[in-house]
C-alpha cells in the first residue's frame, strides 16, 4: 500500500501538477510507463520493509556493469553519453543521453558503454530495505 501511494504521489507530481504551481513553472514528463524495457508488465513486490534508492552510475568507455538482474522495478534516466543494454536471450537495447527507460526485471542484463566518453545516469530503485540493489 506504501508503494502505491508513492507511485500515486509521483505520477501527480509529474503529470498533474503543473496547476499546483506558479504560472512558469514547467514541468516536462520524462517516462510514463506500466511495462520494462522489453514489455515485461511492471508490478510491485510487496516487501515488508520498502526501500527507494536513487543512485547516480557512471560507467567509463569500455566498461560493463557485469551481468546481473533485478528482483523489483528500477527506472533510469541517462544524462550523458549511451548506454547499451545486453539482455539475456535477445537483442541489445541502446538508451542516448536524456532518454529514460524501465529496466529489465528477473532477467539477466548487463550494462555497456561501448562510446569514448563515460556514460552518467540517474537510477531509481524500488527495493527492500537491506537487501542488494541488483543479483549477480
Amino acid at each position: 500500500m506504501k508503494r502505491l501511494k508513492f507511485t500515486c504521489m509521483v505520477v501527480l507530481i509529474c503529470f498533474g501538477a503543473n496547476a499546483q504551481y506558479n504560472k512558469g513553472v514547467v514541468l516536462e514528463p520524462i517516462l510514463k510507463t506500466d511495462t520494462t524495457s522489453i514489455g515485461q508488465k511492471i508490478v510491485y513486490p510487496n516487501f515488508a520493509n520498502d526501500e527507494v534508492s536513487i543512485v547516480k552510475v557512471i560507467l567509463p568507455p569500455g566498461k560493463s556493469t557485469g551481468w546481473h538482474k533485478h528482483v523489483f522495478p528500477v527506472f533510469a534516466y541517462v544524462l550523458q553519453g549511451t548506454l547499451t543494454v545486453e539482455i539475456e536471450n535477445t537483442k541489445a537495447l541502446q538508451f542516448p543521453a536524456n532518454s529514460s527507460f524501465s529496466e529489465v526485471i528477473n532477467t539477466l542484463h548487463n550494462g555497456v558503454n561501448n562510446g569514448k566518453e563515460d556514460v552518467i545516469l540517474i537510477a531509481f530503485f524500488m527495493g527492500e530495505k537491506g537487501k542488494p540493489l541488483s543479483v549477480h
